[in-house]
């Protein structure tokens, strides 16, 4: 039997006027911490379990994958970085096909009920849920984190570059505030607006997004620790998926009480020969 798709809300941008700029720390000069305009917009998410044909992530742009861990706490940096970030490389590598996968930053993630933020941490503090609709980098943002790890790792040429997410929870089961992600073939290049984050040591680009019916959203119910979700951030070649954009979305279902969703993120370049 197919899963009933749920009915909930994303939080788009309205407009391609101007270039938005979002700060995480307290805004200068008196500017708001949002430039763009947004909107909570209804949208139709299904559950990925459901599907026959189940998504891959070099057609829709994500997959989903049995991934134990020797993790069982994620409280210390030096431990994620020793084990897990090995651990994902290796995932990201099966997954891909590339030749070299690198993990060059990650996000524990906490929801706080009290505080919903659009991407999470600001004025140090401990990021929530991200529930704003976007993309991780753009083109340009992409190729800088190329050159930084090309650079760091002494790569001299790549033929193809990819970057992708590693989305786990850190222990219970996910009902709380899920991560919806949209087929990348249903995202037109003129749903995507560049838009600044603005951090206290960086500015960094991502793409944020524009309403688009066409838009096909999943969500995979009750995400256990041993499951990871990968998907793509951007991809050099031609033909292949390449912007995924997600939000995390309040499901009508989550039961009264349950605790606030954690979760780790990971960001990885891939390289190809």
């Amino acid at each position: 039997m197919q899963p009933t798709p749920v009915s909930a809300t994303l939080q788009y941008l309205q407009s391609a006027e101007h270039k938005p700029v979002t700060y995480m720390l307290a805004p200068p000069g008196g500017h708001t911490w949002d430039t763009g305009c947004y909107a909570s917009t209804p949208v139709t998410i299904i559950d990925g379990r459901g599907k026959a044909d189940a998504p891959a992530l070099d057609r829709e742009g994500f997959q989903l994958c049995s991934a134990p861990s020797a993790m069982r706490s994620f409280g210390e940096r030096d431990a994620i970085q020793r084990v897990y970030y090995r651990e994902m490389e290796e995932l990201a590598r099966a997954v891909s096909g590339a030749r070299h996968a690198i993990v060059f930053d990650h996000l524990v993630r906490r929801r706080d009920p009290e505080t919903p933020t659009p991407f999470g941490a600001r004025n140090g503090q401990r990021p929530g849920t991200a529930t704003r609709v976007h993309c991780d980098f753009t083109p340009a943002s992409a190729q800088r984190r190329l050159a930084i790890e090309m650079e760091a790792h002494g790569i001299r040429s790549v033929s193809r570059h990819a970057i992708v997410n590693l989305w786990r929870s850190t222990g219970l089961p996910v009902l709380d505030a899920p991560l919806a992600v949209c087929d990348a073939r249903t995202v037109a290049a003129s749903d995507l607006v560049a838009a600044d984050i603005v951090y206290p040591t960086r500015t960094g680009e991502i793409f944020e997004v524009l309403h688009n019916p066409a838009h096909a959203w999943t969500y995979y119910h009750a995400m256990q620790f041993d499951e990871v979700l990968v998907f793509k951030q951007y991809d050099s070649q031609d033909g292949m998926s390449c912007f995924t954009p997600h939000a995390a979305f309040a499901h009508p279902d989550t039961p009264p009480g349950t605790p606030p969703r954690e979760s780790i993120e990971i960001r990885c370049l891939l390289t190809f020969d």
